[in-house]
């Protein structure tokens, strides 16, 4: 075939231009086999050519897969093309090489070792290619591979791990190097713990330390916590750890910032100990920092990082209180008294001191013995102090940061000194004895009684007066006698996960669900550990016992029985629990009362400290304007952590937050309420949560969804009582600020099919009728498809109640409303209805045929094509399908084959067609999407 160009009707046939025609190309193209195109187009000068063989090759190898010695001249000629001298030529290879090399793991028989012989050397040698493209299409590559485990084991000790330590070498460069380190961070989780602690995490460590390239640093600092997860827990603490010390106090901010981000991590893969100690002085540092980035990415770390001292043994996960037993109402013991001897003249870190319990603990009972509120009102408002655990050894505000730790080798020795001085005569029993009665975990959080103006008919009603602290506390006083406590497990940590699980997509629960997570794979770690310290304690309080201070004016044996009655009586407990509450928030606390007030033992009193002063508007300035929605994010993994003898710490962050002015720091809080419910338990739910939710309820629309979305899982943790009275606001959820916003509606409906299980019947006719028929009638047909469901399961619920009277009203308002609807798109919803009862079985055969069927006949004379093809498709899909109209032969029977009959011979094709067959498609939503149907 040709082309003629260029004639006329008075050119001459001399003057013709004859061009080939590319077809002509082509034809001959087809003439050579695979491999003669592939050798034709490889040596051709054209780099575009080239490029398409490259392109091609795979396309070549399933061409002459039957022949394995054609394979293998593929596969070397796949070599010779390797050493193009073309940089986009060797990238077009690289981006080819997974595809390749998976067509050959799949040949495997015929074709034995190709991969390791032929592609494989092609990747490791471009890692070192000249051409940054090259290099970057090769480290795409081997990741895929790995991913897909398509390297043998043996070849990546012996053929990836050998060049990417080379890569690494201090002569090698840099460019190279930092890459390679990339490489090796993120082949570690693929490779496995024994290739990377013998081959990849000792030349790790060297690069940690590189002090010529700040960028090899800043990536080792990136990938710490893979390389920590991957290791282990030792291999962490003997190799890693003292290498990510020196990397958070590296002069570059870049390569702090990226520890302060993988914290979280890091502390993962530590002891809780470890994490106590060391880890959270050098979290404080970094919050410290002088870099406000470095700051930044440190205070969106905190939440996460204080998730990780979570214990199943510490945040019980009991809902309601009347579940537990009397044995149960105890708290576990806070004091950990050891014996320890130690010199005066000892140099003690910052880390160290904070880190042992026993000295926190009698640090604290000094400071509340000794310092007065005018020693208090001294320090200066920059300064953020906490309990001796570190208040006496480093000071939390960042202007005073470098000055304290200037003077803080000349505070220490004396300082240390007295925070031991109780314990240094431990050889005496009667000082371990105080020591145990000057800090328990009862009267610690116990305000004195003379402090308090308690009402006289509150005196006389309760006895004696646990304290005019809040709910939790009544609950959770600590008995001598009681050891099983019902806590949390691993399994509702999951549960929790699980169901946050479906709304991933949204930032705001993707950040909740890691925050949980990190909390998850960090009691992981302690259940061990926990239950020897746990030995330990009990050892040591059967030894030395529990006494009361002298100037306590209530014992143990007035308090047990009254703990009993109050889990017994749990109605007059909640009233006056509630008197007792609004005592507390009417009476004023001195500054010294109301720092104590947040104090605790399971996380460092710092690092709480700093996560609550989050909500303080000069962080949005000095810190980051999103600082207020990052603590939102972590208050969920917060609390668990905490639990929910120490909420009293959170309540006051988490009702800042309620009322912040950003809803994007609402709505996150909107998202999380349901698990922060799960957490509190019903007392404090009932307490604290319900106005919160109350609020939100009326928010704007961006935090509604938010409360939306689980408001079932909220309300069935509620009291009945409590529960119906949201039965009058359920109808506000129709309205929206934008009418448009349907997905909201959608999800309404989706809601009030779960809240059908919480309601009486007479509640669901009163209350939530009227609104699933408001959204049947809904213009946006998606909201219709779900509400039909719903209107079933109505149907369902209120025919099993007894009476079910409700239930045959209801289908008498579905018939007058939408089966005789002047409107054809009401007829066509009532059809819906009748499909979604007859497959859902809301309705046994026999009551459908009596109460729904009649009048579903009667729609097969409607006006309306697509009513009559709907009937026509639920009545030969769906009705006839069911036993009893196969078996019984009916008065019903014949109506229905009768219909079915007319609308055989209807006018319209359309119904013709499906009354006569039987297709396959039996679902509601694909009737409506074949349905015609407007979405307005």
């Amino acid at each position: 075939m040709s082309l003629i160009v260029g004639v006329d009707d008075y050119s001459s046939e001399s003057d013709v231009i004859i061009i080939p025609s590319a077809l002509d190309f082509v034809s001959q193209d087809e003439m050579l086999t695979p491999l003669g195109r592939l050798d034709k187009y490889a040596a051709s000068e054209n780099v575009f050519n080239r490029q398409m063989v490259a392109r091609s090759l795979l396309d070549t190898l399933r061409e002459v897969c039957d022949d394995e010695r054609d394979c293998i001249a593929v596969l070397e000629r796949i070599s010779r093309l390797a050493d193009d001298s073309e940089p986009t030529v060797r990238a077009e290879l690289m981006e080819q090489v997974p595809h390749i090399a998976l067509f050959c793991q799949e040949n495997r028989p015929s074709i034995p070792y190709a991969f390791s012989k032929y592609l494989l050397p092609i990747v490791v040698r471009y890692l070192a290619d000249q051409n940054n493209q090259v290099r970057k299409t090769s480290q795409a590559a081997l990741l895929a591979l790995l991913e897909q485990e398509l390297i043998e084991r043996f070849d990546v000790e012996t053929k990836v791990c050998p060049v990417l330590i080379e890569l690494t070498a201090p002569d090698s460069n840099d460019d190279v190097k930092t890459e390679a380190v990339a490489i090796m961070c993120k082949m570690a989780p693929m490779v496995g713990k024994d290739i990377t602690e013998r081959l990849i995490l000792p030349r790790f460590c060297e690069m940690c330390c590189d002090c010529r390239m700040f960028h090899v640093r800043k990536v080792c600092a990136a990938n710490f916590g893979d390389i920590c997860s991957v290791v282990g827990q030792q291999a962490t603490e003997e190799m890693l750890l003292p290498r990510f010390f020196q990397l958070c106090s590296d002069n570059v901010w870049g390569v702090r910032k990226a520890c302060a981000e993988c914290f979280m991590a890091v502390s993962c893969a530590t002891c809780q100990e470890i994490r106590r100690t060391k880890l959270s002085a050098l979290f404080i540092n970094l919050i410290s920092d002088p870099s406000r980035w470095v700051r930044q990415a440190a205070f969106q770390s905190l939440g996460p990082f204080i998730s990780t001292f979570a214990n199943p043994s510490s945040s019980g996960q009991y809902f309601k209180e009347e579940s537990k037993s009397s044995e149960d109402t105890s708290v576990e013991d806070k004091n950990r008294i050891k014996d320890q001897e130690v010199p005066e003249d000892v140099q003690i870190r910052p880390e160290d001191v904070s880190s042992d319990p026993s000295i926190s603990n009698s640090s604290v009972k000094l400071e509340n013995m000794v310092e007065d509120h005018a020693e208090t009102s001294r320090k200066s408002p920059g300064e953020i102090s906490v309990p001796m655990d570190s208040s006496l050894l480093c000071t939390l505000s960042s202007e005073s940061h470098q000055e304290a730790a200037s003077n803080e080798n000349d505070k220490k020795p004396a300082n240390y000194k007295s925070a031991l001085r109780p314990e240094s005569g431990a050889s005496s029993p009667d000082s371990a004895l105080l020591d145990q009665e000057l800090y328990n975990s009862f009267h610690f959080w116990r305000t004195p009684l003379p402090e308090i103006d308690l009402d006289i008919e509150l005196e006389q009603g309760c006895g004696n007066t646990l304290s005019p602290e809040r709910p939790e506390e009544t609950s959770e006083v600590t008995t001598p006698g009681s050891s099983n406590i019902t806590m949390a497990t691993r399994k509702e940590l999951e549960e929790m996960i699980e169901n946050l699980e479906p709304h991933i997509d949204d930032p705001d629960v993707k950040a909740q669900v890691d925050v949980l997570s990190a909390a998850l794979r960090a009691s992981s770690l302690d259940v061990r550990e926990e239950a020897s310290d746990a030995e330990r304690r009990s050892d040591a309080q059967d030894g030395l016992g529990v006494n009361e201070p002298p100037n306590c004016k209530i014992n143990h044996d007035a308090s047990v029985p009254l703990i009993r009655d109050a889990v017994e009586n749990m109605e007059s407990t909640l009233c006056y629990i509630h008197n007792d509450s609004d005592l507390s928030t009417n009476s004023s606390f001195s500054p010294d009362e109301e720092r104590r007030s947040k104090v605790q033992d399971v996380v460092p009193q710092a690092l709480l400290d700093q996560y609550l002063s989050m909500t303080d508007p000069s962080r949005a300035q000095t810190v980051d304007t999103e600082i207020a929605k990052h603590c939102a994010y972590s208050l969920p993994g917060v609390a668990l952590t905490l639990g929910r003898q120490n909420w009293h710490c959170l309540r006051e962050t988490y009702e800042t937050l309620a009322s912040d002015m950003q809803w994007k720091v609402r709505r996150t809080l909107a998202f999380s309420i349901h698990e922060l419910a799960v957490i509190l338990g019903d007392q404090l739910t009932a307490a604290d949560l319900v106005p919160i939710f109350n609020g939100f309820l009326k928010d704007l629309d961006e935090v509604r969804i938010g409360v939306l979305k689980h408001l079932h899982d909220f309300l069935k943790l509620l009291h009945i009582d409590k529960r119906r009275e949201y039965l009058y606001q359920l109808q506000e959820f129709l309205v929206t600020d934008n009418s448009r916003n349907w997905r909201f509606r959608a999800e309404l409906a989706e809601q009030l099919i779960l809240l059908l299980e919480l309601y009486s019947p007479r509640d669901v006719y009163d209350y939530l009728r009227p609104i699933a028929l408001n959204l049947c009638a809904d213009k946006v047909s998606s909201v219709r498809w779900i509400s039909y469901k719903l209107v079933s399961e109505m149907v369902k619920k209120l025919h099993m109640a007894t009476p079910p009277t409700f239930g045959v009203d209801l289908i008498n308002e579905l018939v007058e409303n939408f089966g005789r609807c002047p409107k054809w798109s009401g007829r066509q919803a009532f059809v819906f209805v009748c499909q979604t009862v007859i497959e859902d079985d809301c309705l046994p055969m026999e009551q459908f045929a009596v109460h729904l069927m009649p009048h579903l006949l009667t729609l097969a004379n409607d006006r309306v094509p697509n009513v009559r093809v709907l009937l026509a498709k639920t009545l030969r899909q769906t009705l006839l399908e069911k036993e009893y109209f196969l078996t019984s032969a009916s008065c019903h029977q014949e109506a229905v084959e009768q219909t079915i009959m007319a609308l055989q011979m209807d006018r319209d094709s359309d119904v013709k067609y499906f009354a006569s067959i039987h297709p396959a498609s039996t679902k509601v939503s694909d009737d409506a999407m074949s349905t015609a149907s407007s979405t307005y």
